[in-house]
């Protein structure tokens, strides 16, 4: 099954996740690590390819990436953050979401997990679109 934030009524897995969603876009939008933080798992892996290049960072280095550059909030930005669909079965999801700042395209491939009663990011797997 999928969703999305512009879909009719959803089950209570899809709500629960598609609010941690909007939580994670908004805490990037704004540079708020502390926000964004709680929406990943404290082992969480982070994988992209961006131009050709595979960069793979710990969930640390990819906040400490976060806080020391301008949000797009502060740049007066568009908000340019969408989630495009997701995917649930069980205790397990996979969500694809667009992220648009600082002038790059990205599409993120999150990996979700429910622990406990929350829904965190396991894993992060995103790639640069160019236009």
């Amino acid at each position: 099954m999928s969703a999305s934030l512009t879909q009719g009524p959803v089950d209570k897995a899809h709500q629960q996740i598609l609010q941690q969603l909007q939580v994670y876009l908004d805490a990037l939008y704004d540079g708020d690590v502390d926000a964004l933080r709680p929406t990943f798992h404290p082992a969480a892996q982070l994988f992209a390819e961006v131009r050709g290049e595979i960069v793979q960072k710990s969930l640390d280095v990819y906040l400490q990436g976060v806080a020391s550059r301008k949000s797009p909030a502060s740049l007066n930005e568009a908000y340019g953050m969408s989630v495009l669909s997701v995917e649930v079965v069980g205790k397990i999801a996979s969500a694809k979401v667009r992220v648009h700042m600082g002038g790059f395209r990205y599409q993120n491939f999150l990996s979700l997990l429910k622990v406990g009663c929350e829904w965190v990011i396991v894993n992060k797997l995103y790639t640069h679109i160019d236009d």
